[in-house]
């Protein structure tokens, strides 16, 4: 229930939540959410402080997945966070363990893609040609150590398209640990893969804020 689960804030003012959204917790309001979602948590948490419960989802992350998140406390906050997001101002960077060695080194690699998801199965597949549904894909990546037969990457989005760390690696071959959606058959009870770091400008100051956890992957 949400009220049994006090959220971890990491900065807050009357414009943004700056929060890490545990797994297995939705990052925003749904019909599957059963009050356990981070809005819901972040609304319960501000009325027990005798604050404004406005909470605007302005990006999302998998269910399954832990990270650093922020949420707009006003509408205008969340029209100026969302038009970050368009133009690319907002950057998301993970840590991912994946499966096997997908190359690369020190410097950064990109990765580019076509992804078409299938909603009946909430699963994204990667296709050759462009055609409705289909959506350009890309991300860039840096080796940051060999842990034997899986490899821990940093992982910077430059789209942010469903699935799309998990579905780039695991099409050449490399699934992240513990995903069994897309392939991967190693021994983990987690997908290793974290939101570990989020840059935009504040909506209303437009200063650069950062912000940035341990992925303890």
């Amino acid at each position: 229930m949400a009220e049994t689960i006090r959220p971890e804030i990491l900065y807050c003012d009357g414009d943004i939540a700056v929060c890490v959204k545990p797994a297995g917790v939705l990052s925003e309001d749904g019909p599957d959410a059963k009050g356990l979602s981070m809005p819901g948590l972040l609304r319960e948490f501000f009325s027990q402080n005798n604050e404004k419960t406005d909470i605007y989802t302005v990006h999302r992350l998998d269910t399954g997945t832990r990270g650093v998140m922020v949420y707009a406390r006003t509408k205008v906050a969340a029209a100026r966070l969302s038009e970050a997001v368009r133009n690319g101002s907002f950057v998301k960077e993970y840590e991912a363990l994946v499966n096997g060695d997908p190359g690369g080194g020190d410097e950064e690699t990109e990765l580019y893609d076509l992804l078409l998801k299938d909603s009946s199965k909430n699963k994204v597949y990667v296709v050759k040609t462009m055609r409705k549904g289909v959506r350009e894909a890309r991300l860039s990546y840096t080796v940051k150590e060999k842990r034997g037969d899986m490899t821990l990457l940093r992982v910077k989005l430059i789209t942010g398209r469903s699935h799309q760390i998990r579905v780039q690696f695991a099409s050449r071959g490399c699934p992240l640990a513990g995903d069994r959606k897309y392939g991967a058959k190693d021994g983990s009870d987690t997908i290793g893969l974290c939101a570990v770091k989020i840059t935009f400008p504040h909506p209303s100051s437009g200063k650069l804020m950062s912000f940035e956890i341990d992925p303890n992957l």
